[in-house]
């Protein structure tokens, strides 16, 4: 007789207590020889001489084992389109849906995060890109970075305005109106378009990021500025006139 073998079953944990068993095939066999290989049955491989087969417990399965079939319109990239075409539509149909609670809620926590960073993250985006690149240089004292700066000419500014990034630079100009700028409709950043003081009649915008010392400028002061500079930026004064100007970011300022 052979070894008995299950479909799906571990052999090492078959067993036939009331036979005897090889040590080298594995065959069950009633007499004292192995049918297969002709070995003596050793004693300690006899019925009723062998250890029993411990049984190792059954894995659990993540799910019941069986194919479970999802209709169309409950399949996850039916209900993440409904989510944000027609969300009310899409809540219902997760709700309503065959999938595990856990992966429901994991689902509605990302598409909530989603929604909210899509409607509002303009509004809070300038204040987050604050946080990992600020303005102006803190770390230094205010002689030091007066120091730090040299004088520059509108003339060069504008030749150059985006090969200088963070460059610490001074400069003297008159202030004609604050603007907005294009691309930062929210937030509590001031800008101000300035004309240079040195006669070339170039245009320039400020914007105020003060370490100290808080000013609200008038149209017509003069002030030599302190700063970083920051590129081209675009803005519009009162009048809703486009400005596409280099840009000084304003750490520390003298009003004349």
């Amino acid at each position: 007789m052979g070894r008995m073998l299950g479909a799906f079953d571990n052999p090492e944990e078959l067993d036939r207590p009331d036979l005897n068993k090889c040590p080298d095939c594995g065959c069950f066999f009633p007499g004292d020889f192995c049918p297969i290989c002709g070995k003596l049955c050793p004693e300690e491989m006899r019925a009723g001489n062998r250890k029993p087969v411990k049984k190792q417990r059954a894995r659990r399965s993540s799910g019941s084992g069986r194919v479970t079939f999802v209709d169309w319109y409950h399949s996850w990239w039916f209900i993440a389109i409904m989510m944000f075409i027609f969300p009310l539509a899409g809540i219902i149909l997760l709700i309503t849906s065959p999938h595990q609670k856990w992966k429901k809620i994991l689902f509605v926590a990302i598409a909530a995060v989603y929604m909210v960073v899509s409607t509002f993250g303009y509004i809070f985006y300038p204040y987050v890109v604050e946080i990992f690149d600020k303005p102006v240089n803190t770390s230094m004292s205010r002689s030091e970075y007066v120091d730090a700066c040299r004088s520059v000419s509108a003339e060069e500014l504008h030749r150059s305005a985006d090969g200088c990034d963070d460059d610490f630079v001074t400069i003297t100009l008159t202030v004609t109106s604050r603007v907005t700028l294009a691309d930062e409709y929210y937030g509590n950043n001031v800008y101000y378009l300035c004309v240079a003081n040195d006669n070339s009649g170039l245009f320039l915008i400020v914007r105020d990021c003060l370490l100290a010392n808080g000013q609200n400028f008038l149209t017509g002061d003069t002030i030599t500025i302190y700063g970083e500079c920051a590129g081209t930026k675009q803005a519009y004064d009162s009048n809703y006139n486009v400005h596409s100007l280099p840009s000084i970011n304003m750490a520390y300022v003298i009003i004349e």
